[in-house]
Formats: structure tokens, C-alpha cells, sequence
């Protein structure tokens, strides 16, 4: 199905870009796909070991997905239909109907494939649009079912590739972490036409109607951003529990735990803090519901440096916890 909605330098920038994701699946690296890091770039001064690093499993799998991303890779906003289609075949898959889900999820040209992660031995259910290597992908993302566990927390990552290497943060912690499942945004933030790819913003997205899905079920959730270093410069990190409060226990653990391991917090239910998230449309749907929320902006040393960030993720995992005991 062709896309209206991709500019036309996209057709021109198709051979490149396909170029770039081949070599970077061959060689098991993360290709540097640019970042916007809301709208600019990190400083030069951060080093980048983990962005030449080869990835272990999951995380090689959605960085390779996500290589390719950026501003004219095209959106197709999805149907209502589209969206419910596949928040319903994700809750088949949720209930263990997986024989209804696949055949649910056909009717919109998604697949489900088992994958492994071979650092950890667990199993992922992979639940992919079908149309997303042809020449006008849809953006509409990804899902990963933990298969190993009882499901009870999600981690949400709207901005892949412009929000640099939070997809990276969300493969480390549901590789970590068991019992998740992680949401990946298809398409660059800028992609489409006006806002219409910012996923975070607009409920008219395959990721929200996903993300509403798990607050129905009541699955607490962690939503993964980076900011520049200049929009919070006393600050690492920016913890939010959104417009709600329902997790503050937990944004406290995470920010306690975070001070212990010598970095900065921002804790936006006790002060005032940028980027807070309070038009967050994922997070307004889960306080609608009285479901824990974390929206978290992470600075470009905790995502840029591996050492760092597997710091972050510790921290993260340690959230889930008490979510994981049910």
C-alpha cells in the first residue's frame, strides 16, 4: 500500500536508508541513526562506547528495527479500526489465545514470531507489522511479550531514534527485568505530516491504543525519554507520575535508588521539574484509571555511556519488582 503522507524526499533517501539497516544487521552494530533529543543534539563531550558496541540479543534485534528510522520515513495514521485490531490481538496474546491472535492480527497484516534473547535464554513474543519492509512503511511499531512469566508492567518507548537510544534503554530492561512487555514506537517522531507520528501526544496511534490495552488490564507502566543536556542542566533525570500520583512510591524508589548510584533527579510530584509530562496522553489514560505511571527523561550520559545506562536499567528493574510480585 502506497503512503500518501511521506515527502518526497523519502523515495530519494529509500536506497541509503536500506543500505545503512543491511550493514548494520550484518555487522550486529547500532547503526548512529541521529537524535533530536527534543530537538538537539548531545554535547560532543559525551563519549559514545555503547553506540559502536555490539548489542546482545534483544536489544540487537530492536536497534536494528530501529536503525533506518528518521524524519521521512513515513507515517500512515492507522484506522480505528487498525488500532483496535491490533490492541485486541495483543490481549489475546496477553490471555494466552495465540492461535486467535495471530489470526485477530492478520486482518491488519501483523505477524507474531517467537524470538530468544540469547544473552538471557527468554523467549519474546514479537508481535510486527508484515508491510514494515516495503517502500511505504506504516510506522505503526512493535510489541515484545515476555513468554517466560506472568505479564505485570510494560515499558514504553514513543520516541525511538529522536529520544537517542531509548529503545536501547527498553530492550535492557524487559531483557532484565521478566514479566514485561515493551511497546516500541514505528516511526521517528517527525515522520508524516505535522505531529501526527508523536505518539506520546496523540491517541489516534497502534502504540497508544496498545498502552491503553495494558492500563484496561491494569499493568502498570514505565515510559522511557531523553532530554538534552541543557533542558534540565542541574539534573540527570526528570521523574514524573504525570497528571497522577498513583506512582510515587515507586518514582521515589527510582529516584532514591538513582541518588545512590550519584546521579541527579528531578522529582516533579515534590517540585517543580521540565519535561514532567503532564500532557502525556499514555499517562493521562492510566491516572483516568488509577494506573501506575513513571514518565522518566533521562539525560545523554545515562543513555549514550553502556556502563551508565546499565546503571539506569538496574535502577528500572528494581521498579518492577514489586510489580513483578503482583
Amino acid at each position: 500500500m502506497m503512503n500518501s503522507h511521506i515527502r518526497p524526499v523519502a523515495a530519494a533517501k529509500k536506497l541509503g536508508l536500506l543500505a545503512a539497516v543491511t550493514a548494520c544487521v550484518l555487522s550486529l552494530v547500532q547503526c548512529s541513526g541521529g537524535s533530536s533529543d527534543k530537538g538537539r543534539a548531545p554535547s560532543r563531550e559525551h563519549r559514545e562506547p555503547s553506540a559502536t558496541a555490539p548489542a546482545p540479543g534483544l536489544e540487537r534485534e530492536i536497534t536494528a528495527y530501529t536503525a533506518a528510522f528518521d524524519e521521512d520515513t513515513g507515517y500512515r495514521r492507522p484506522s480505528r479500526s487498525d488500532r483496535r485490531t491490533v490492541a485486541a490481538g495483543v490481549g489475546l496474546l496477553l490471555d494466552g489465545r495465540r492461535e486467535e491472535a495471530e489470526h485477530r492480527l492478520s486482518d491488519v497484516d501483523f505477524a507474531i514470531r517467537t524470538v530468544t534473547d540469547e544473552a538471557t535464554g527468554r523467549r519474546y513474543a514479537e508481535i510486527a507489522d508484515r508491510a514494515e519492509g516495503g517502500a511505504a512503511p506504516r510506522g505503526w511499531g512493535r510489541v515484545y511479550v515476555d513468554l517466560g512469566s506472568p505479564v505485570r508492567w510494560s515499558a514504553q518507548v514513543p520516541h525511538p531514534v529522536a529520544d537517542r537510544h531509548t529503545e536501547r534503554l527498553g530492550a535492557q530492561l524487559l531483557s532484565r527485568a521478566s514479566g514485561g512487555v515493551l511497546i516500541v514506537a514505528g516511526a521517528h517522531r517527525k515522520a508524516g505530516r505535522g505531529d501526527e507520528a508523536d505518539v506520546a501526544h496523540r491517541r489516534d496511534s497502534v502504540f497508544h491504543a496498545v498502552c491503553d490495552e495494558l492500563v484496561r488490564r491494569g499493568l502498570p507502566g514505565i515510559q522511557l525519554h531523553g532530554m538534552a543536556e541543557d533542558s534540565a542542566p542541574d539534573h540527570d533525570v526528570v521523574a514524573s507520575t504525570g497528571r497522577g500520583r498513583e506512582a510515587v512510591s515507586e518514582g521515589r524508589a527510582l529516584a532514591d535508588d538513582l541518588k545512590k548510584r550519584g546521579y541527579d533527579v528531578c522529582r516533579a510530584w515534590a517540585r517543580s521539574c521540565p519535561l514532567a509530562g503532564r500532557t502525556n496522553v499514555q499517562g493521562r489514560a492510566a491516572t483516568a484509571r488509577d494506573v501506575p505511571f513513571l514518565h522518566v527523561e533521562f539525560g545523554p550520559r545515562l543513555r549514550e555511556d553502556r556502563d551508565q545506562a546499565g546503571e539506569a536499567v538496574a535502577a528500572l528493574a528494581d521498579v518492577t519488582r514489586a510489580w513483578r510480585r503482583g
